[in-house]
């Protein structure tokens, strides 16, 4: 086991904190805690066994205690600041005892977890302020909760899926037709829409509309292209296709999501 894992797990009974990128030094693995991460610059990605969940600025990955993850940086990221939750904080009949995902992470979160930039390891209950604080800081998480980012990227082990995923990502910015990319990989247009439903629970389209959304964001966070100039960069031929794609799975317009990392960059 990894020491830093060994470290994690020593107490069950505590918080850990912990602000550096060891997470990327660690492959697939599991705690017994639960996990908050913050990634301060750049953007990352939580995969877990079947799904990849987009990581942008202004939000925190839940990582429930005992899921299978790694945290995988797709840009430079400066911190990656991890607050581990002891079991017995969090209400046995709360969605975050089982359900994991990306939350938006409000000022006074984020200054939260600024605070605690230079704690280090356990906090356990004798160190009594503290204690105080990350419990009440655990209050703030739990209402953030209720409105996560809704972009999961489904995966597969499938054979026959991978190099297909691995194509749709490397032209993203070309048509992506089913018909057309069954023809390159040697099926028919059923059994590649088979393939998607049935291994990865969605449809070439939506997968395809996913991808799609999850560029774009990556592209408004990192770059100064202007959002006609990303929508054409992720296959859409009109900025008024692009613009209506993305408010449906992202909630927010393409303006309104730059706007607020534009925001986040200003106070930090």
């Amino acid at each position: 086991m990894h020491p830093f894992l060994e470290k994690v797990k020593r107490d069950p009974d505590s918080f850990f904190v912990h602000h550096t990128k060891i997470e990327e030094q660690l492959p697939m693995h599991s705690h017994n805690k639960h996990q908050m991460s913050y990634v301060e610059g750049g953007v990352a990605f939580l995969n877990t066994r079947n799904k990849s969940y987009f990581f942008p600025a202004r939000h925190f990955i839940w990582i429930p205690a005992g899921r299978e993850h790694n945290v995988i940086s797709r840009t430079s990221v400066k911190f990656v600041r991890n607050i581990f939750f002891p079991i017995w904080v969090i209400p046995k009949d709360h969605k975050l005892q089982e359900r994991g995902g990306i939350f938006p992470v409000t000022d006074l979160l984020m200054e939260m977890i600024y605070y605690t930039e230079k704690w280090r390891g356990d906090v356990t209950k004798k160190d009594k302020s503290q204690l105080e604080f990350l419990l009440a800081l655990k209050n703030i998480v739990l209402d953030a909760a209720e409105n996560p980012l809704p972009i999961v990227l489904p995966t597969t082990e499938n054979e026959s899926l991978r190099p297909i995923l691995k194509y749709i990502h490397q032209h993203i910015d070309q048509p992506l037709y089913l018909d057309k990319i069954a023809e390159e990989f040697g099926q028919s247009s059923r059994t590649l829409s088979r393939l998607f439903q049935g291994n990865m629970e969605t449809s070439f389209l939506q997968y395809v509309k996913l991808s799609r959304t999850i560029k774009s964001m990556e592209m408004l966070l990192q770059t100064d292209l202007s959002i006609t100039e990303i929508a054409y960069s992720c296959g859409y031929n009109s900025l008024s296709a692009f613009s209506y794609a993305f408010q449906q799975i992202v909630h927010r317009s393409p303006k309104e999501f730059r706007k607020q990392t534009e925001l986040k960059n200003k106070t930090s």
